[in-house]
């Protein structure tokens, strides 16, 4: 799939909502979205840095995105249910949902853990993609060829000594997967897949591997194809997968 190349119109007239979009694998991703035809709606914490990547779609004559700022760690149900109730008063339906937004937490034994910390890696890395898909889907049924992907991680696929809270939350997110991806395969056109980006050039891997030379790592423009893929048509049928991004 890292050689997948898209065609330049492969999401015309598709509606897409990237959380995390402001930084990293989801604003690389929300462009690329845009380049290839998206409307994307830009979701993240931070209205200045959603504004400047708002600006770069537009500069690079994407159609034009829209911005939907919101806090996971302390968004509420209601707030959930706000924001879909203007989607759809603005959009009609949604198309795409990457969910991008994630916490590290801290790299602690489990013995050690804080709880705090841990309440709040679950709250953005998982209530948040729960509550938001939830609160999605009646958007996602209104579309002829949705697809939703969750961001994973391969200690989310096999645990690892140390990574706590992240490692386990991304043990949800792919069960959370699998149990939609079966859900909704029989009575409607939404498929459902995870992704594991890999080492990339980003600010949590910075946090996690403080030592790495993040010069060695892919970009996050460099690992879109199989985002692309899945995102766009030619991955119909494909659902309930655990694809790896290289």
């Amino acid at each position: 799939m890292t050689h997948y190349t898209p065609p330049p119109t492969l999401l015309n007239n598709r509606i897409i909502l990237v959380t995390g979009a402001s930084d990293g694998i989801g604003r690389a991703a929300a462009k690329s979205f845009a380049a290839h035809g998206a409307t994307v709606i830009l979701l993240g914490r931070t209205v200045r840095k959603l504004e400047a990547v708002y600006d770069e779609i537009e500069k690079s004559g994407g159609p034009k995105p829209a911005i939907c700022p919101m806090n996971l760690e302390t968004a509420t149900p209601k707030d959930y249910e706000t924001l879909v109730n203007m989607l759809e008063k603005e959009f009609g339906r949604l198309d795409g949902l990457l969910h991008n937004a994630a916490v590290l937490g801290t790299l602690t034994p489990i013995e050690n853990y804080n709880v705090n910390t841990w309440y709040q890696v679950m709250q953005v890395n998982v209530h948040a993609n729960f509550l938001l898909t939830q609160a999605c889907l009646k958007l996602l049924k209104k579309s002829n060829d949705a697809s939703i992907l969750f961001t994973s991680s391969n200690v989310g696929r096999k645990g690892r000594a140390y990574w706590g809270a992240y490692a386990v939350s991304n043990f949800a997110l792919e069960g959370l997967m699998q149990v939609l991806a079966t859900e909704l395969e029989s009575n409607t056109t939404i498929r459902v897949n995870s992704i594991d980006p890999g080492p990339t050039r980003t600010a949590m891997r910075a946090n996690a591997y403080p030592g790495e030379d993040p010069m060695t790592l892919p970009l996050p423009e460099d690992i879109l194809p199989v985002y692309l893929y899945l995102m766009g048509p030619d991955s119909k049928g494909v659902n309930g997968q655990a694809m790896e991004a290289q």
